[in-house]
């Protein structure tokens, strides 16, 4: 899938970037950015593909996703850390 500006950057007009997959609802899971509506954190999906499981393992261990919740959460997650300040560890 190429990369898509519309959906995965800042829009320098309007810097409320929309996803359609990832939601807030302070009334479920404290809060937390879930994946539509339902009650897998978004957090949880790209800690499985950091993990390294590949979007058909993810699919088959959480058959109420979809592909395209994998792709949004990443973008979310890429898009939560831009331009912030992480600690980071020093080389000894």
């Amino acid at each position: 899938m190429p990369y898509d500006r519309e959906r995965s950057a800042v829009d320098e007009e309007d810097e409320n970037v929309k996803y359609e997959r990832v939601t807030v609802d302070a009334g479920q899971m404290g809060g937390v950015p879930c994946i539509r509506g339902l009650r897998i954190p978004v957090a949880t999906v790209v800690g499985m593909v950091a993990d390294g499981m590949s979007d058909a393992d993810i699919l088959a261990a959480m058959p109420d996703l979809e592909a395209d919740d994998i792709r949004e959460a990443l973008r979310f997650a890429a898009e939560a850390v831009r331009e912030r300040e992480l600690p980071m560890l020093t080389a000894s």
